[in-house]
């Protein structure tokens, strides 16, 4: 048994809680949010953000930072991306040496264009970072549903004890040591399922959501290639199998956001009646930004931030994407 601290109450931590209870393991589950930490304690259920997941009373819930922080073996990093960088600089003065902290969030900051396990690294350097990325919606493993997930470290002897401390009858976990390219498939997905939710919100089909998953694959490797990740971990679980069942999950923030903005609502609009923090529209900008500094073409998440940021009319834009010059499929 280990004692695991997961910081960040919402569908995701409260989901990866569960999964680490079953698992044998001493939980502790903490909000920045006081009456989060109320309505948990009472109700054992976030019936706002992973209804029907009953939370078993052997989950400790706290609003206490540094008590959660005092002795875990490990501790899961799960708020939003906007709110890692604030959070672990919370974090940092009870961290110990070498405490192992997995991040389970996904996204790229805008303003420095640095990845949250290299955030969370700045803001903790005594700290191991690692991060956990896959196809896993949080409705499904909150409801115990087969997936598999990948880790990466710094040292495989940290990601297998971490490896061991995730992995279920129902949630099986694989390591790597491309942690970038974990990272980066794990964020620029977000922006590609805003185009396909788009796409489906403009009442296309299929063929329209499997050219977009297919080249929106390609725009994501040849960019993680171009500053230093491996090609294969794309075609991984943190790259396509992220990818697949982000632009295609009835679960899935971005796709829901996308869908409404192809429907005819702004950005703002959209956000606001998904009700939760839509990872794509924070990631946008920093993929558009990436893409001009490692000098790699990548016109869907151009047309997607043209869409989000600049008012340009979302059939437009994919007109623009079908009418662009002839070339080979590779280059």
């Amino acid at each position: 048994m280990a004692r695991i601290s997961v910081l960040g109450a919402g569908s995701w931590g409260t989901a990866l809680s569960l999964l680490l209870c079953n698992n044998g393991h001493q939980v502790t589950l903490w909000s920045a949010l006081p009456e989060e930490v109320q309505m948990l304690q009472e109700k054992r259920e976030h019936a706002a953000k992973l209804p029907g997941v009953h939370l078993p009373e052997e989950i400790c819930i706290t609003g206490d930072l540094e008590g959660s922080l005092a002795a875990p073996d490990a501790c899961v990093l799960a708020v939003p991306s906007p709110f890692t960088r604030s959070t672990a600089a919370s974090m940092a003065p009870y961290v110990k040496d070498g405490q192992k902290i997995v991040n389970v969030a996904k996204g790229i900051e805008e303003a420095t264009l640095m990845t949250l396990v290299e955030i969370i690294e700045q803001e903790i350097p005594n700290a191991d970072v690692s991060v956990l990325s896959g196809p896993s919606h949080a409705e499904e493993v909150g409801r115990g549903l087969p997936t598999t997930c990948v880790i990466s470290s710094h040292s495989s002897e940290t990601a297998e004890f971490l490896q061991k401390i995730f992995m279920s009858p129902v949630f099986r976990v694989y390591t790597t040591e491309d942690m970038l390219g974990v990272e980066l498939g794990g964020s620029l997905k977000n922006v590609i399922a805003l185009a396909a939710g788009t796409a489906d919100g403009l009442g296309y089909g299929d063929n329209t959501k499997a050219a977009l998953i297919t080249r929106g694959l390609y725009e994501i490797t040849r960019l993680a290639a171009a500053m230093g990740a491996k090609e294969q971990t794309l075609y991984g679980l943190s790259g396509i199998g992220d990818l697949i069942v982000t632009c295609a999950s009835r679960h899935s923030r971005n796709r829901k956001a996308g869908y409404l903005i192809g429907q005819g609502y702004s950005m703002e609009e959209a956000m606001a009646e998904v009700k939760m923090v839509v990872e794509g529209v924070y990631s946008a900008k920093a993929a558009r930004r990436l893409a001009e500094k490692y000098h790699v073409e990548m016109p869907i998440i151009n047309e997607v931030n043209k869409i989000l940021f600049e008012g340009k009319n979302a059939r437009e834009a994919v007109m623009d994407l079908m009418q662009r010059a002839m070339k080979p499929e590779t280059a």
